[in-house]
């Protein structure tokens, strides 16, 4: 007969082995019948990054907003005494547009569907997009290989303007359109915020804030930047429908209502001359479609004044297309020669690009006149009758008070006419010059022209 004590040893262990499969039937089951108590869970309502706390909603059009929720989920937006209402589609995105309202706030935008959401502090004004590469990314403080902005120290102190509000769009790529930009959200104008920089990098876009600044002064309403640069791009990248940073960056702004947009970029494109011209084209019309807000303004800036390679006439080359870009509709161009920081192609003095900037837009968007909101537009040029030096009159428009330069006039370079080679035997052709208030007057007798009227060709500054 078998020990009692070890029977019952043999029994508990054999129970207790037996316990874990028993219990896991009784888990699974208890599963099984909860599964079908409990109705399936639904999608949270969501908003993109670009819709959030502190931003700014561009007064005077229809504002749109939009997410995604579960499919066939019932959303109600509302904003003051506004509301909207739509139902997701089957891909679970929705959208709707709140009344038109003019500048001011704080408001409060709840967003409500399975649950709920609150954005706080927002306000109505100016909204722009500053999109561009390492001219337009410049910080104004300091940056890696770059010097800071004039009076840094003293303008990031002073940066303390409650009613600016700082977006900036991480740089991506991306080879199909994305319907969200990560990581970002809208900040309130500090000296502490004016140096955020994608997750604490370099500080925010100098060109895009001291723009905004001067637009804030002037019209005295909120203003909202959505920076989207990346350094050393060139503008393919940016043009749609295809380019990777179009599709990773400034696509998924264009549900959002803006006034316009400024554009500081170049330097990447130097050697394609006046097929920047067609390349731009091409961008200003297609980002307009994508935003689908008709021909806003849209501003730019010229490369600087830089000694970029061995060929002197690289950068003037691309000035002409930069120049001929003013063709397209409702465009204007700051030129940036007399504030260069020669030879860096970056200008320190950005406080005076934004203002140029600015001055374009409360000028021409605005509607505010008496200003002086151009540089000196090349107009006409012809070549006086005579013997001896050749003379040849330039006449600009929009020359203000008259012309001025910060360099001596005579500092002028006289180029061959496209398709002519000059003798390289021969020195570099300059011109002694001179100065009325709306032309100037060149003269050379080393590359003169003959009565068939063999030209010789200025190149602008």
């Amino acid at each position: 007969m078998r020990d009692p004590k070890l029977l019952y040893s043999e029994t508990s262990q054999t129970n207790r082995r037996a316990l874990p499969r028993r219990a896991t039937l009784q888990t699974m089951l208890l599963a099984s019948l909860m599964s079908c108590l409990i109705p399936t869970a639904v999608a949270d309502v969501r908003l993109p990054h670009l819709l959030s706390d502190n931003m700014v909603l561009q007064r005077d059009l229809p504002i749109p907003v939009w997410g995604w929720a579960n499919p066939n989920e019932k959303v109600t937006v509302r904003l003051g005494k506004s509301s909207a209402s739509a139902t997701a589609g089957a891909d679970g995105q929705w959208s709707v547009k709140l009344p038109k309202l003019p500048a001011g706030g704080p408001y409060q935008m709840t967003v409500a569907g399975a649950n709920t959401l609150t954005l706080s502090n927002i306000l109505i004004g100016e909204v722009w997009v500053c999109a561009g590469q390492s001219n337009m990314e410049k910080p104004i403080g300091i940056h890696p290989g770059q010097q800071p902005c004039l009076n840094y120290e003293k303008e990031i102190a002073a940066a303390d303007y409650p009613q600016i509000r700082l977006m900036e769009v991480p740089p991506a790529s991306s080879q199909v359109p994305v319907d969200d930009i990560a990581s970002a959200e809208w900040l309130v104008c500090t000296p502490q915020n004016i140096v955020v920089k994608r997750g604490g990098g370099h500080g925010y876009s100098a060109c895009a804030y001291f723009f905004g600044r001067e637009l804030h002064k002037e019209l005295k309403v909120p203003i909202g930047l959505i920076a989207a640069s990346v350094s050393g791009c060139p503008c393919e990248p940016f043009t749609p429908p295809a380019g990777d940073r179009w599709l990773g960056m400034i696509h998924p702004l264009t549900p959002f209502g803006i006034r316009g947009a400024i554009w500081y970029q170049g330097e990447s494109n130097l050697a394609n001359g006046m097929r920047y011209h067609d390349k731009m084209k091409t961008l200003i019309p297609d980002w307009r479609k994508a935003w689908a807000q008709g021909d806003f303004p849209f501003l730019y800036v010229q490369v600087a004044l830089s000694k970029y390679n061995d060929d002197v006439e690289m950068a003037p080359r691309l000035w002409e297309a930069q120049t001929a870009t003013l063709d397209v509709p409702n465009t204007g161009m700051v030129v940036t020669h007399d504030i260069s920081s020669y030879p860096d192609c970056h200008a320190l003095n950005k406080q005076e690009v934004g203002r140029r900037l600015a001055l374009w837009a409360l000028a021409k968007t605005y509607g505010k006149s008496s200003l002086v909101y151009s540089g000196p537009i090349y107009k006409s040029m012809d070549i006086a009758p005579g013997s001896g030096p050749t003379r040849i009159r330039i006449q600009f428009d929009s020359t203000g008070a008259g012309l001025a330069s910060r360099e001596r006039a005579s500092r002028w370079i006289i180029s061959p006419s496209p398709g002519r080679t000059r003798n390289s035997s021969r020195p570099r052709p300059k011109s002694t010059a001179s100065r009325c208030l709306s032309g100037v007057t060149l003269w050379s007798s080393l590359w003169p022209c003959d009565s068939a009227g063999d030209r010789m060709q200025t190149r602008i500054s």
